[in-house]
């Protein structure tokens, strides 16, 4: 069994072709981009993998349901709530499914059970912590929390800083630890190093417990740029270079081999890095980058 580090977008690419060559992995998602909405609890980066390994997700933005319709955002718009996001009414439902197992005094784990089992999906996903924890980005007019600075601000504010408010109190929720431990390796996914992956990282004993495994780490970053999203905003503000070495750099020691863009090759002390097309433009591409992550072993 492999273990994934997630966040969204890069990673559940990654998984659709994953799920194709070894089905056998289990998925650790970062909750700190989580936030209620309308009444709901939003949690992202754990619907795009359930969505992503359903078959579901739509694939022309990597977030939602292929085909939603947007009825009650728009309707509520005109009653004067503004979501802020844009929530489709299939994506809605699985929210509030999420969130009455949470105000029935279940936990997340048990609510994202209950939707991988709804969807079909055979693979655990795993939040990685049951503790209310929440990504904000310092910038240069004010500190936001992260959906306000991609989803409402568009990524526009200058970044200075990240934090992740919450972070100390956070533990491992059931079956991460157990998940790292029992895998043949882990695998950290093409997502955003400072706010889909670092918030695992920074999960009491998580670190740690990768540490005495075989970590291997794709590179979201090719040439000077991020595949998506505003990973080198990020970088830029912690002071690393925005660059495959630069997110090497970010992940301090723990990665053993280092998957990049062909033409990025570079040595690195204490670990391995090698090259592949890691652009996944297609399912092909998915199952042809899992196929060589895989090979790696």
């Amino acid at each position: 069994m492999l273990a994934v580090l997630s966040g969204g977008t890069g990673t559940p690419k990654l998984l659709t072709g994953m799920k194709e060559v070894n089905p056998d992995f289990a998925v650790i998602v970062n909750t700190a981009e989580d936030v209620w909405v309308s009444g709901n609890k939003i949690c992202p980066d754990i619907d795009s993998v359930i969505y992503a390994l359903a078959g579901v997700i739509d694939e022309s933005k990597w977030w939602g349901v292929r085909g939603d319709t947007f009825v009650t955002h728009q309707r509520l718009k005109e009653l004067g709530l503004d979501e802020g996001m844009m929530i489709g009414d299939l994506d809605r439902a699985t929210h509030i499914l999420r969130s009455e197992v949470l105000r029935s005094g279940g936990s997340l784990k048990e609510a994202t059970d209950a939707l991988r089992r709804a969807y079909g999906v055979e693979q655990p996903v795993l939040p990685m912590c049951e503790e209310e924890v929440s990504t904000h980005i310092v910038t240069s007019e004010g500190e936001m929390h992260f959906q306000e600075f991609w989803v409402v601000r568009k990524g526009e504010p200058k970044v200075r800083d990240v934090v992740v408010k919450g972070i100390e109190n956070a533990r491992p929720a059931e079956g991460v630890i157990e998940a790292i431990e029992e895998s043949e390796a882990v695998v950290i996914g093409p997502s955003n190093p400072v706010t889909s992956i670092n918030p695992i990282l920074m999960v009491r004993g998580v670190r740690e417990a990768l540490e005495e495994k075989r970590v291997i780490a794709i590179s979201p970053v090719v040439g000077t740029s991020p595949v998506s999203g505003p990973a080198g905003k990020f970088l830029r503000a912690l002071g690393y270079e925005v660059s495959p070495k630069g997110v090497l750099d970010f992940y301090g020691g723990l990665v053993d081999v280092f998957v990049v863009q062909e033409g990025d090759l570079f040595t690195y002390p204490g670990c391995e890095v090698v090259e592949t097309n890691t652009m996944m433009k297609s399912r092909d591409d998915a199952v042809r980058l899992s196929e060589f992550i895989l090979g790696l072993l």
